[in-house]
């Protein structure tokens, strides 16, 4: 066999430069790993709605407010009234109302007691709660088991929980059953975890009460409206302005037996 001595060293000095200028491997850079989201809490019932409501703005949601109230109050012969109410809270669990500043009457609501107040003098004194400031307000500013013990005292079921849909968003609805529009229940807001809705057997009939047009304030939330219907009739509008949160307030403005002589936040109380 003939050989060609020089075509193989030629082809032989080829491989070698070639080899020489090969760009090494480059090991490809492994993409950032994305953590997986964790996934939300289990709400399966009306207490573990409770804790993620009081979890989602703890040590966040503002302690104590005040606001004028434009109050819309149906008549029994059709018309309606339109008077401007005064509200202070210190949370929780303490609302004063004054629907009267002049005359100083108006409603406390401390605790477990609400106290009725007509020309400055206390007219009544009756055991009871305001689910609403309970629902609204105290769920985020107390320890979640104390709600939801004066939730089941007010006969809230909470092993029922459904999901719903209210005006377009999605919804928890506890304490009824899917389909039941009596049983004593409220709805809350899936996103924000704010109460929308509370439904109760009442002596007149059927009360449904409507929050909305929420606005964040200090840490925390407030709807601007609060609509109470009666067997499907609109009996009460409330619409909030001059909204104040984590304003300094007198103890003294929630003491019963001060109702009176203490100062006002309407005229002491600066905005925050």
């Amino acid at each position: 066999m003939r050989r060609f001595p020089g075509l193989l060293r030629a082809a032989s000095i080829l491989a070698t430069t070639a080899a020489c200028h090969r760009k090494p491997a480059v090991t490809p850079t492994p993409a950032p790993v994305t953590p997986t989201p964790k996934p939300s809490p289990t709400i399966a019932t009306g207490e573990a709605l409770v804790r993620a409501m009081r979890d989602r703005y703890a040590g966040k949601w503002y302690r104590t407010m005040a606001f004028t109230q434009r109050t819309t109050l149906a008549l029994p012969s059709g018309g309606e009234i339109v008077q401007t109410w005064y509200a202070a809270a210190l949370l929780p669990g303490r609302l004063r109302i004054d629907s009267d500043l002049k005359s100083k009457t108006g409603t406390l609501f401390s605790h477990d007691t609400v106290y009725t107040f007509a020309n400055g003098r206390l007219a009544r004194a009756d055991p009871d709660i305001n689910e609403s400031l309970l629902l609204a307000f105290d769920v985020y500013a107390q320890s979640a088991s104390r709600t939801i013990s004066e939730l089941r005292r007010r006969g809230f079921d909470l092993d029922v929980l459904h999901d719903g849909t209210w005006q377009g968003k999605p919804v928890y609805v506890v304490g009824a059953a899917r389909g039941d529009t009596m049983s004593r229940q409220f709805w809350v807001d899936r996103d924000r975890l704010l109460l929308l809705r509370l439904v109760e057997r009442a002596p007149q009939g059927r009360s449904d009460v409507r929050l909305g047009q929420y606005v964040e304030t200090g840490g925390g939330w407030i709807a601007m409206e609060r609509a109470q219907y009666m067997n499907g009739k609109r009996r009460l509008l409330e619409e909030y302005s001059d909204v104040r949160t984590n304003v300094s307030l007198s103890e003294a403005l929630f003491d019963a037996r001060l109702w009176a002589s203490a100062p006002h936040w309407r005229t002491t109380a600066p905005k925050d």
